[in-house]
């Protein structure tokens, strides 16, 4: 699989993406997550990505031209199966869509900055737009990072329990039930009798 992330802030992705499972991932060659900054294609000597919107609204907006460049430079190399948009009014973020996520070969994601970017971009560009929640935040490189830590651990070989990502909270739309660990007794709070019984189905029944 392979993710290209567009964004004029590469830095906020380092950490998040070259770590723990994500990291993992990466170095065992099951993903290519390669980060794109957008200021390559930026116009003018200060390479701005960013201009004032049309009609006097307050706030920059990212330009289209940049995005262009960026997207056509990429898919003149390869096919892409999305091109998603991490937008705050995009469809809310699932499990489901996760999985679907996790079975592409390639995809492009871009992380909106400023006050948001160019219409044009979303009508012409962009696939698909996803939300991580009904809240703004200041740019698209913290969601970008949480949807692709969702899918990347979906793929078979990145998780060293294959298990685990199937028992997910969520993964069969319910919550999971408590987990505990050792010690079984801590400070007076025990762990469940039935979780140390060691019978799978009263267990399994408890969890149910």
């Amino acid at each position: 699989m392979r993710i290209d992330i567009l964004t004029v802030v590469p830095e906020l992705l380092e950490s998040p993406l070259g770590h723990s499972i994500v990291g993992r991932a990466t170095k065992k060659g099951l993903v290519e997550i390669n980060v794109h900054n957008l200021r390559k294609y930026g116009i003018g000597p200060r390479k701005n990505v960013d201009d004032y919107s049309y009609g006097g609204d307050a706030g920059m907006v990212m330009m289209i031209e940049p995005v262009y460049k960026m997207i056509s430079e990429l898919k003149s190399e390869r096919d892409y199966d999305e091109v998603i948009y991490m937008s705050p009014d995009g469809e809310r973020l699932t499990q489901g869509i996760s999985n679907d996520l996790s079975l592409k070969e390639n995809i492009i994601i871009l992380c909106g900055h400023y006050k948001g970017i160019d219409h044009r971009i979303r009508e012409h560009l962009i696939t698909r737009e996803i939300s991580v929640g009904d809240y703004v935040v200041s740019g698209g490189e913290i969601p970008a990072a949480l949807l692709v830590d969702s899918l990347v651990r979906l793929i078979p070989g990145a998780l060293t329990d294959e298990t685990s990502a199937l028992s997910d909270s969520f993964q069969d739309d319910l919550l999971s039930p408590p987990i505990y660990t050792r010690p079984a007794e801590f400070n007076g709070w025990k762990v469940p009798e039935v979780l140390l019984s060691g019978n799978p189905k009263l267990i399994q029944a408890w969890q149910d």
